[in-house]
């Protein structure tokens, strides 16, 4: 049988190098990676028009466009994790804002949609850890959704054109932002000492948000039985031995996510800072979906297992 040639996109990363520089080549398959500069136009492409056979994704784009019907179904390789509770900036001059709390009743700023995946674990962080009643903040988007059905419930605003969330945000107009790459110095994280509020969640309750993973065409998945695991299987070879060399210190120039990993097989023994398979995961995906249905971003949990092809969920 004639192995599939998979256009696939994918960002250069720890967990994935060895993938783009052929160390390790996926069984069953080929993929032809193709780069897109700006990685979430290529999550739009792949929503939109399912431009790609395989594609890295935004997890909450991910369920949005599955609740929606979307012809593609993922793999466990969670390919980017992080922390989010220093995503939300204020200008503490003149937002008026003591602690997160405060924001019940403000406009907060929303970096592109709202069901970004950075923005949902954001104000999980505010809701769940500071009690900020999210249905009593405005917010307000630079962008739209990739998801073009989705309809964001009424407390949600596009933002006036001409301005921009980081310029709102020192000016006080908007009393918050969220996921905003910002270099006004102004502009400060609201939660007070993030890396330390993160470490404390992690280490209380496991919280340990993922960002992307990858899916797969349905039709391709249905052409070739076996293929999900077969790309599973390459994600996670590539994935193990990026985390031998974070284990070895072998990372000459480390990046804030490789500094990132790293501190988490600290303050966890050693174990796996990217742990793969939906067991492992299972109790971040279902906090993420939970989340999702509070902020009115999924009508309701989806099943666990209907999200990942069959045969790779291991």
């Amino acid at each position: 049988m004639v192995e599939p040639v998979l256009s696939t996109v994918t960002r250069t990363q720890g967990a994935n190098a060895a993938l783009k520089d052929g160390t390790v080549t996926p069984d069953g398959c080929r993929f032809a990676f193709e780069e897109v500069p700006v990685l979430v136009h290529a999550f739009r492409r792949m929503v939109r028009g399912l431009e790609f056979d395989v594609s890295e994704m935004a997890l909450t784009t991910y369920l949005v466009a599955k609740a929606h019907g979307a012809r593609f179904t993922a793999v466990p390789a969670f390919l980017v994790r992080g922390f989010h509770h220093g995503a939300v900036l204020h200008n503490p001059a003149v937002s008026g804002l003591t602690g997160p709390a405060d924001l019940t009743g403000r406009r907060v700023g929303v970096n592109r949609g709202y069901t970004v995946t950075t923005g949902v674990w954001a104000r999980a962080v505010l809701g769940a850890e500071y009690g900020v009643d999210l249905a009593k903040v405005t917010w307000v988007l630079s962008g739209d959704e990739h998801v073009a059905a989705y309809r964001p419930p009424a407390n949600v605003e596009p933002m006036a054109p001409g301005r921009t969330l980081e310029e709102l945000a020192v000016s006080g107009e908007l009393a918050a932002v969220i996921g905003v790459d910002a270099t006004a110095p102004e502009l400060v994280p609201l939660v007070p000492d993030p890396e330390r509020a993160a470490v404390a969640a992690l280490l209380r309750d496991g919280t340990y948000p993922i960002n992307h993973l990858v899916v797969i065409k349905d039709e391709l998945l249905e052409r070739h039985p076996g293929l999900g695991a077969d790309v599973l299987r390459a994600f996670t070879r590539a994935k193990d031995l990026y985390v031998q060399r974070l284990r070895a210190g072998a990372i000459e120039e480390p990046t804030k996510a490789d500094r990132l990993y790293s501190r988490v097989m600290e303050m966890t023994g050693g174990a796996d800072p990217l742990p793969y398979g939906v067991e492992a995961n299972r109790q971040v995906l279902e906090a993420l979906m939970r989340h999702a249905v509070d902020q009115r971003i999924l009508e309701r949990p989806l099943p666990l297992e209907e999200l990942f092809a069959e045969g790779a969920r291991g």
